[in-house]
């Protein structure tokens, strides 16, 4: 088995290299799916969460708003990391949970962890091979703007509130740069996934006939 943390900065693009892996193959956890469970009525982080910034931030159905509190942690680092330090324990011990169950089925599968904050958490050292997808700022800037419905400030100030991509890619095992067409970024992730596929079938499962 070989495990990749894919991670990047704010809509740098790695969600679209995690579905040209999925398409080839590869097992993709998406560490934000699991928040969005974590975070649905009826969930102990839910409750927790709730609690700690209040009731006006719950949708009708008890599930947190995620865009209320986005526009709360964006803003005050004390509270953003007080919600890391709830929500991401409990995500990777998902994710654990998950890779666990994949492995007894494939032992030579290939599963990528889907995360932002891989390596603002550390957990990027309990994988196998590390991606970086990286953008320019005003790229990821346009995009969170037509995606999220924000303002050019409040986009960019999500951006600068997550370790800038200069950093991420100095702890990368590869880097895929999304600064140029779709075509291109398509082509750096087959490339790149075709050389981690006969990395796991040499290493972990022996050279096939």
């Amino acid at each position: 088995m070989l495990l990749i943390g894919l991670t990047g900065g704010i809509a740098s693009g790695k969600s679209l290299v995690a579905r040209i892996f999925r398409d080839l193959g590869a097992h993709v956890i998406d560490a934000d799916r699991i928040v969005h469970h974590l975070l649905s009525a009826g969930e102990a982080v839910c409750r927790e969460v709730a609690e700690h910034f209040g009731r006006d931030i719950e949708l009708q159905d008890g599930s947190i708003d995620r865009r209320k509190l986005g526009e709360i942690v964006f803003r005050d680092p004390e509270k953003r990391a007080w919600l890391n330090a709830c929500i991401h324990p409990r995500v990777f011990a998902i994710f654990s949970s998950q890779v666990r169950h994949i492995c007894e089925h494939d032992p030579c599968a290939i599963v990528v962890l889907d995360a932002a904050l891989l390596i603002e958490t550390g957990y990027h050292r309990k994988m196998d091979t590390v991606i970086v997808v990286i953008a320019e700022e005003e790229q990821q800037s346009q995009r969170l703007q037509a995606r999220d419905r924000l303002t050019r400030d409040q986009a960019l100030e999500r951006i600068r509130s997550q370790m800038p991509l200069t950093e991420k890619k100095r702890r990368a095992d590869h880097v895929i740069d999304n600064t140029g067409t779709r075509e291109q970024t398509e082509r750096q992730a087959r490339e790149l996934f075709a050389v981690l596929k006969r990395k796991v079938e040499k290493e972990e499962c022996g050279e096939r006939p």
